[in-house]
């Protein structure tokens, strides 16, 4: 998926760091998209942001958030763009198909969460996907959204509760 990258973009024993990040990069686009391609795309849309960028973050925490930044702004400005061109409602709405199973409990819930994740207000579904799915801390979830910690974990304690209700 990627194929060159410059020295910013590599560790000092050799790893290429954004690729240590592409999974997640792409659950959480998946969250914010809820369409495989369109997530697919933002994340290689991210990614060439990433690599073309002149200034780098060097230490690791500031680096991870800075990728998801990227993701998240560009996520914001395609989604400006088509409602600007086309007041049509996003196919990205869809509902996942759902998939076959003979009573594996752990893939019922797993299923339930998705489904009713992606049924709660997006603000909601991206605040647990950030820090349930993702793994980013309160403070890297802040800095990444603009708002205080404690905003995030008030957004957090509501989406929980929100998605839990929606199990019930």
């Amino acid at each position: 998926m990627l194929m060159s990258l410059g020295r910013e973009h590599v560790s000092q024993n050799g790893e290429i760091k954004i690729e240590t990040y592409v999974e997640r990069l792409f659950g959480y686009a998946m969250s914010l998209c809820r369409n495989t391609h369109e997530a697919e795309d933002l994340v290689q849309d991210s990614a060439a942001k990433a690599l073309a960028a002149r200034r780098v973050p060097t230490d690791e925490p500031a680096y991870r958030a800075w990728l998801f930044r990227i993701l998240r702004n560009t996520f914001l400005d395609n989604r400006r763009r088509r409602q600007t061109a086309s007041s049509a409602l996003e196919s990205a709405a869809a509902e996942p198909a759902m998939e076959f199973w003979e009573g594996d409990e752990r893939l019922i819930n797993n299923l339930a969460v998705k489904h009713e994740l992606a049924k709660l207000p997006h603000a909601h579904s991206e605040i647990l996907t950030l820090i349930d799915v993702v793994g980013l801390s309160y403070a890297e979830a802040a800095g990444l959204l603009g708002v205080p910690a404690g905003t995030v974990m008030s957004r957090v304690s509501r989406a929980r509760r929100a998605l839990l209700e929606a199990l019930k």
